[in-house]
């Protein structure tokens, strides 16, 4: 700055004993604005290294916090506009490269840097920066909420298998299988797993799935690995792929301390592509035991229950044995008291006392002399039979 600008008397020569006349002096406001002027018009955009400190988010979505070296260190500010564009908050200590434009806050006159881009250091930070992105998005759009997961199917019948045909995985998954449910089919659809063009074989292999038909669950998984081998199941469109898929699906990446952003947009997730089978598929030998100890408890539900059938009918049939004698008591006193009375009516009852009855060859009976003029023929009936006879 020149002396005309803050009215400074030449280099080696003594400040002034008395302030400079009113027009000449600068305000607080005019000198802080020139300030920013200067130190905007002096650097422009610049990238600079350092360590994050007194970091604070607000709700508004702005960010503040300084970045220091051992040295010095500088606030700086970072709008809502760009803080979406990074995702997750930034811890202390994190050290990172920030892209930004150096300028004064006029209203505390402190230098400070608007920062418009903020990446970590390592590689590793840049990676669980994208990470917690896509994990926030897939949020937003309900994707990880544990009330859209579906139970998985106790039978399965077929099982699609999305991994490396080449890899220990698959291997690991057909053994499981073998032992546990034989009669299971697996139906493997190959894809890359690591690697650049794995997220785009993945989202193909998954969408293939989507369009085969009478399968009852989808496997998606692979063998252990580095983080960066994993990273293939943290992308955005893959975890997309998993969320669309119309049946149940298990997720089983890496080892069991690995879990990925597919693990949490799955149905369910296993530790390994082994426990993924194991949780897929029963045990044979356990349901064989199972089914035999149903079948133990059927029987006998069956006998205790045929027995207990079996005490009643007998009850019953006692019953019903006792109540039907008692409804044929009163009608057969009945028929016998009417079998008596037709008995004593009967014109056989008087022939056994000594009578008989004289009938005529057409049946009728002689009740008078003059039915039998000399030389009729009739019969005589007896209690032991008919005599032939004439009248004389």
């Amino acid at each position: 700055m020149t002396g005309s600008l803050f009215d400074l008397p030449p280099e080696g020569q003594s400040p002034p004993s008395q302030p400079p006349s009113r027009p000449a002096a600068l305000t607080i406001t005019e000198l802080v604005s020139t300030l920013r002027k200067s130190v905007e018009a002096a650097t422009g955009p610049v990238w600079v290294k350092g360590e994050v400190t007194s970091f604070k988010a607000y709700g508004s979505g702005h960010w503040y916090f300084s970045l220091c070296d051992p040295q010095s260190a500088v606030r700086c500010v970072m709008w809502k506009t760009y803080t979406v564009k990074v995702g997750a908050v930034v811890a202390d200590g994190t050290e990172v490269y920030a892209l930004g434009t150096p300028t004064v806050w006029e209203e505390r006159g402190e230098l400070r840097m608007s920062v418009q881009v903020l990446l970590p250091t390592s590689g590793v930070g840049l990676a669980q920066l994208a990470r917690e992105r896509v994990k926030a998005a897939l949020e937003k759009d309900g994707l990880l909420d544990p009330a859209r997961k579906r139970s998985l199917p106790l039978f399965p019948v077929r099982i699609a298998v999305v991994t490396s045909a080449d890899g220990a995985a698959l291997r690991d998954i057909i053994i499981v299988t073998r032992r546990r449910w034989p009669s299971v089919r697996l139906l493997v659809v190959p894809a890359k797993v690591q690697g650049t063009e794995a997220p785009e074989t993945l989202v193909r292999a998954l969408a293939l799935v989507n369009r085969l038909e009478l399968v009852d669950l989808c496997i998606i998984g692979r063998g252990g690995g580095s983080k960066e081998d994993l990273s293939a199941f943290d992308e955005e469109r893959v975890c997309r792929a998993v969320a669309a898929l119309r049946i149940p699906s298990i997720s089983a990446v890496g080892h069991e301390t690995d879990i990925s952003l597919t693990d949490l947009v799955a149905d369910a997730r296993a530790a390994t592509p082994s426990a993924a089978v194991e949780r897929a598929l029963p045990d044979r030998a356990d349901t064989l035991r199972h089914v035999q100890s149903l079948g133990s408890r059927l029987a006998h539900g069956l006998r205790r229950r045929t027995t207990l059938v079996s005490a009643r009918l007998a009850r019953s049939g006692d019953r019903i044995q006792v109540a039907m004698g008692r409804r044929l008591e009163e009608p057969r006193s009945q028929l016998d008291r009417y079998a008596g009375q037709l008995e004593a009516l009967s014109p056989l009852k008087v022939l056994s006392r000594g009578y008989s009855v004289a009938r005529l060859a057409d049946g009728r009976v002689v009740r008078r002399k003059g039915d039998l003029p000399p030389g009729t023929a009739f019969d005589l009936t007896t209690t032991d039979g008919a005599i032939a006879a004439h009248a004389d």
